[in-house]
């Protein structure tokens, strides 16, 4: 008779490197391993495709290349020329998740973007970083931003009720979305 494999036996966290600081477990998992190989990766990547300095790019400086025009595209549509000082940041935040979730299609791997806590984490700071750019930026007026321009005086209490809550729940709803459709897209695959 054959074994039953469980598909979320791919989800655990294993320790590979055990460390206890008190009471908390501080230890070295494969969730870090393949955090740092994705580090690695996306250092390794940039590191080759910038080493010639080709004015006809090769295969790892056009893909680098178009990397860099994809993510510039999409902070100047979205941000404008205020957003190219957070384009490093930007930048970096969408290449560790990308190659996190090229390692995890890899047979035997670990997706470390299919647990919620990394992706709150990284929801979390990312909230934190844009609203204290934003208190910085534009002082009192940010709250403005929670209510839209035109908007009749009698609906101004529900519209700001909307968009407090709306405002306050897209990072969740984001790390959410990412979880899922990572864990729901691997458990299908081992499945």
């Amino acid at each position: 008779m054959a074994e039953a494999h469980n598909p979320l036996e791919q989800f655990e966290i294993q320790p590979l490197i055990p460390i206890k600081l008190g009471a908390l477990d501080a230890s070295f998992t494969n969730s870090s391993a393949f955090m740092v190989l994705a580090v690695v990766a996306t250092t390794f990547l940039m590191v080759l495709a910038v080493r010639s300095r080709a004015s006809i790019p090769g295969r790892w400086q056009l893909l680098a290349e178009l990397s860099y025009e994809f993510i510039a595209k999409m902070v100047s549509d979205n941000i404008g020329k205020q957003g190219k000082p957070y384009f490093s940041f930007i930048f970096t935040i969408f290449m560790f998740v990308l190659f996190g979730n090229f390692l995890g299609m890899l047979p035997y791997s670990f997706t470390f973007t299919s647990h919620i806590a990394v992706t709150i984490t990284m929801a979390l700071v990312i909230f934190i970083l844009v609203t204290v750019i934003a208190f910085l930026k534009h002082g009192i007026r940010f709250f403005s931003f929670f209510l839209p321009a035109g908007v009749p005086i009698l609906l101004a209490p529900l519209m700001i009720a909307i968009e407090v809550i709306s405002y306050f729940t897209r990072p969740f709803s984001l790390s959410i979305r990412l979880f899922a459709n990572m864990m729901a897209g691997h458990t299908l695959l081992k499945v």
